[in-house]
């Protein structure tokens, strides 16, 4: 039978790669080296215990600067009574780290003696005094280092599979050592594949993608302890993906095939696993990422180097590095798997899943209240910036076909739990100056996370209390005042003011020279124009029914009416990849992927904070930078911006 995109369970596939790792006697550490001292060995993995040579300290040692003594000898020693020490026989000075005398047993500190001359007199070389008057006895053993106090020779300093920290090393040469012995660093080749593939810093045409994988796949097999060599891009090429896999199996303990891994005309990598050796799983019940292959390559001297097919897509990519990759190279080093931290949290946002695959979401968080939230961030395989900005990961197993927003799922952080606390969560419409605030705030040691949703969405999260804030641009048609109205129907109950933040312009985004020579709405209507629209409950959307409304056009009359996009620059990319030939957006979408703009609207973009936060420590930097004129400044340089209602409380 086939077993060529043949979707597995994770768990089965994990096994069938497990007992082909035994058989090849790869399922343990692969080797060790003793290695010199030295700061670059933060972060390898002890192949063996490090057992103490010596002592630490190695002799008594003074631990303050003073006089070696005998505690019995000032046994009784008041400031009514003193005790006179003659220094050479009953006392010695020592500096701190001094050995002390075989016959002593304690040490005063200098500061607490009195330093006397051979005539009884007090004396100003405290050093080197004839003797010593002391006012307080002392118990055995004061102020010393005993011999063995931190390490006693022969005892455990650091186990096995110990991930070395800069404070392990000073231990080992504490304990006697100069030299230390590690696992052997993994491996690892990564080759990517694709003709459509560039080098990075080439020029980029239409057709060709920046080739990037290999860069983070390497970044995070050296992270997790290996050493990872990246090949040249192979061209879709059968020949040639052959023979560089086969060349890396005698140089390497792992080969990562990237991309490929797909069933398509030019997707080599399984049949080039199936004919250079053994193809064990082609296809893994898991989203995103399912097109993974694992297998081994037969090498010339009979054993066998694993392989595993990387997808293409980034994330996807990345996925399958924390899936198969991180535990794989934790067992070669000896070391535990990465175990991230996992908290409990409510999602804001309803998910749907296939019910046949373990579902990994990645998402942002973000404690509002008492309650800790998280929102699903875009999904896309492709979707680069959502590893950037991903803060967790939440993943639905097999047989669950989605979760209802509110629900309590568990999360697997990427970051530590205090981050949290210094996060503002923003639910709502998408606006670019939100981008640069966050940005401003770093300074300020706070996060600004946010999840576009869109206007009525915002205010949906506040009135179920998931946000700390949300963006509004939602004008009333009655009145023609922007998102009072909508407040009070969205948010009769909650008391929440409206904080002014930017006027700008909304208009027609198009390609470079116009060419369908598009100059309002009246020319959505045309049979030769495609429109791409915001999503429902976007501001911009509910704007563009306005003025369409006023127009006397139906939504029905235009093409791509109902093609949706969740942010400005996705409308604008969506016209710059040629998917439509216009959207409604802001001017700075259109400067940023170099598009014409035809403004038509003014709005008003206002922020709208529940007002039990407006007196929040953590959002009073937000409040700060409102009133700051760089901000100001940087905001109104953006394209069809203007900021002189920024700061002011509207409600």
């Amino acid at each position: 039978m086939s077993i060529y995109l043949q979707d597995i369970p994770l768990n089965e596939a994990l096994a069938r790669f497990d007992n082909a790792l035994k058989k090849a006697s790869l399922s343990g550490v692969l080797g060790e080296e003793t290695v010199e001292l030295h700061e670059h060995l933060v972060g390898r993995v002890t192949a063996k215990p490090v057992w103490a040579r010596i002592s630490s300290p190695h002799y008594h040692a003074a631990a303050m600067d003073g006089f070696a003594l005998r505690a019995e000898n000032v046994a009784g020693a008041m400031p009514t009574a003193p005790v006179i020490l003659t220094v050479g026989q009953q006392a010695a000075y020592v500096d701190t780290g001094d050995p002390l005398p075989l016959w002593a047993n304690a040490v005063v500190p200098i500061e607490n003696v009195e330093a006397l001359d051979k005539d009884g007199q007090i004396t100003e070389d405290a050093r080197r005094p004839h003797s010593i008057r002391l006012r307080a006895a002392l118990p055995p053993w004061s102020h010393v280092r005993p011999m063995g106090e931190d390490i006693v020779a022969t005892q455990l300093v650091l186990p096995s599979g110990h991930v070395l920290r800069p404070v392990d090393l000073g231990a080992i040469a504490a304990a006697g050592h100069d030299r230390v012995v590690v696992s052997r660093k993994p491996r690892v080749a990564i080759l990517p594949t694709g003709t459509e593939l560039i080098e990075i810093g080439q020029p980029v045409e239409a057709g060709k993608i920046i080739e990037f994988n290999s860069l983070v796949l390497a970044a995070q097999v050296n992270q997790w302890g290996g050493e990872a060599v990246r090949y040249p891009i192979s061209p879709d090429e059968y020949a040639l993906i052959r023979q560089r896999v086969r060349e890396a199996a005698e140089k390497s303990d792992l080969i990562l095939l990237n991309a490929g891994s797909s069933a398509g005309s030019e997707d080599f990598s399984a049949a080039v696993v199936q004919e250079l050796g053994e193809l064990l799983v082609h296809g893994v019940a898991v989203r995103p990422g399912h097109p993974v292959i694992l297998g081994m390559i037969d090498r010339q001297d009979g054993s066998r180097c694993p392989i595993i097919g990387v997808p293409g897509y980034p994330v996807s990519a990345a996925l399958t590095g924390e899936i198969f990759i991180e535990p794989l190279l934790a067992r070669w080093l000896g070391r535990p798997p990465h175990k991230p931290i996992e908290i409990e949290a409510k999602i804001t946002r309803k998910l749907t899943s296939p019910p046949g695959d373990d579902d990994y979401v990645r998402v942002v968080a973000g404690r509002v209240g008492d309650q800790l939230l998280v929102a699903p961030l875009s999904r896309g395989a492709g979707v680069i910036t959502s590893l950037v900005r991903s803060d967790g990961i939440v993943v639905l197993p097999r047989g669950i076909q989605g979760i209802e927003a509110g629900s309590r799922v568990k999360v697997r952080l990427y970051r530590q739990p205090e981050e949290l606390n210094q996060t503002i969560f923003a639910i709502g419409s998408h606006d670019i100056s939100l981008d640069l605030l966050a940005q401003y705030l770093s300074t300020y040691g706070r996060r600004l996370v946010s999840a576009n949703v869109g206007s009525q969405g915002g205010l949906v999260a506040l009135r179920r209390g998931e946000t700390h804030l949300a963006g509004c641009h939602l004008l009333d048609a009655q009145t023609g005042v922007y998102n009072l109205a909508a407040v009070q129907q969205y948010l009769p109950d909650q008391k929440v003011r409206i904080l002014g933040w930017v006027n700008r312009v909304q208009g027609l985004l198009v390609a470079r020279g116009n060419p369908k020579n598009i100059k309002g709405l009246q020319d959505l209507v045309r049979e030769d124009v495609i429109f791409t629209n915001r999503q429902r409950g976007a501001g911009t959307r509910i704007l563009l029914d306005y003025q369409l409304s006023l127009l006397g056009i139906s939504p029905a009359q235009i093409r791509g009416y109902g093609q949706e996009e969740y942010t400005h620059l996705a409308v604008a990319a969506a016209i710059a990849s040629g998917r439509a030939d216009c959207g409604l957006g802001i001017a700075a979408a259109a400067v940023a992927l170099d598009l014409e703009f035809i403004p038509l609207f003014e709005e008003e973009y206002d922020l709208i904070i529940p007002s039990v936060y407006t007196e929040d420590d953590l959002l009073q930097p937000l409040f700060t930078l409102a009133q700051d004129e760089d901000f100001r400044k940087a905001v109104a340089q953006l394209p069809g911006y203007e900021t002189s209602r920024m700061g002011r409380w509207i409600l």
